[in-house]
């Protein structure tokens, strides 16, 4: 299981559809104080996913590579089909 202080940076991209608000505000928000953050908007891409954040985490960690799981929510599991 991964801890907060296990994260060292995070990435946060979005469609150029979402407009609202940045997610690494509602990390701030979260508690993510000590965590350097990035957030970019990514470019359009014909008939590419609309309405979507992607999260990058880069961590230290002592937990073996194939114990880490990467994790697709909703319909970026459709982006991934290779993984379960």
């Amino acid at each position: 299981m991964l801890r907060l202080d296990d994260i060292a940076s995070v990435v946060f991209t979005t469609t150029r559809d979402l407009t609202s608000e940045f997610p690494a505000r509602a990390a701030r928000q979260l508690g993510w104080i000590d965590t350097a953050l990035l957030g970019a908007t990514e470019m359009d891409v014909p008939s590419g996913t609309s309405r979507c954040i992607r999260v990058l985490l880069h961590v230290n960690t002592s937990t073996a590579k194939a114990n880490l799981r990467h994790v697709y929510l909703r319909g970026a599991q459709g982006l991934r089909p290779d993984r379960p």
